[in-house]
């Protein structure tokens, strides 16, 4: 009887010890998986932000270029309207 006793502990023991373990290895996988996610956002809110920010510039320059055309375009009409 406490032979039997002691195995069916045991088995419980070897039992909680092996889903503990299970347990962990499913939370470290979710929480690597989390991490590999907010990881993965954080380089693609980087990426997003260079992308803006060179078209911003992009928009810029082109700001600058057809204001320096207007103002020729002005001078020329200046220039025409004069006789």
């Amino acid at each position: 009887m406490a032979a039997s006793l002691l195995r069916e502990i045991s088995k419980d023991e070897h039992e909680r010890a092996r889903l503990r373990s299970r347990r962990m290895y499913e939370t470290d996988k979710e929480s690597d998986r989390l991490t590999s996610e907010e990881i993965g956002e954080r380089r693609s809110d980087k990426k997003w932000k260079k992308i803006v920010a060179k078209q911003k510039a992009e928009i810029a320059s082109k700001d600058s270029i057809i204001a320096v055309m207007n103002a020729e375009i002005e001078k020329l009409r200046a220039e025409a309207a004069s006789p």
